[in-house]
């Protein structure tokens, strides 16, 4: 059974829609928190609704804001908990992007994932194994969960940019690197943006380059 996500959205500025990004925020944030970037983003993506959805559960280890499973080393749960969790979210994800896609007339292909932190965990696990890619992903200061089952499992293929801070102390910095490694040797076309000096955040070069990465993968 899948629960039904809330959410916020912007846009399109047009008027005229013919994209939608999806933010997924991180561990104790909310939609709220991503749905910002929507600003400086739709004076070049115009024709863009922005989507923001809340992970379905409250986040256990934080006191505020939401997850999409649990953490067991922030909230103690343990690892078949966690997994469960997953599951579970992960189910909950495919059928609001399906609802996405069937409230707005669009295709996968005009559809982008950004996710931010466990927001990129859930992007990079769930959008590989659905039947239609989207037109792209991108990740910031997350980590591969599965890296072990992807190459079976990536049913698409969507090009990927991957964004992580060099001075992340949440997640660290090397799994962009076996994440882009494990996306590569599974077929996947994948892009990386080192952002320096950056801790566990987006930095406003790294938004540049996601804005660059959507233009470009978006349709016009």
């Amino acid at each position: 059974m899948t629960r039904q996500l809330d959410m916020r959205q912007q846009g399109p500025a047009s008027g005229s829609l013919k994209s939608v990004v999806i933010f997924l925020h991180g561990y104790g944030a909310d939609g709220a928190d991503l749905l910002g970037l929507a600003d400086p983003l739709a004076e070049h993506l115009p024709d863009t609704l922005f989507i923001a959805p809340d992970a379905p559960d409250p986040a256990q280890g934080s006191g505020m804001g939401r997850q999409w499973f649990p953490l067991p080393w922030i909230d103690g749960s343990s690892e078949a908990e966690a997994a469960a969790g997953l599951e579970q979210a992960s189910s909950d994800l495919n059928a609001f992007l399906d609802k996405v896609m069937e409230d707005n007339d669009v295709s996968a292909d005009e559809i982008a994932i950004v996710g931010f932190s466990q927001g990129s965990m859930m992007a990079l696990d769930v959008v590989p194994r659905r039947k239609t890619a989207p037109a792209a992903i991108v990740a910031f200061s997350g980590r591969l969960l599965r890296p072990e089952a992807l190459e079976a499992d990536a049913v698409s293929k969507p090009p990927i940019l991957l964004c992580h801070g060099d001075a992340d102390e949440v997640v660290p910095f090397q799994e962009m690197g076996i994440a882009g490694e494990t996306l590569v040797d599974a077929g996947f076309d994948v892009y990386a943006h080192v952002m320096q000096g950056t801790a566990h955040g987006i930095s406003p070069d790294g938004l540049s380059a996601a804005l660059g990465f959507l233009h470009e993968h978006l349709p016009k």
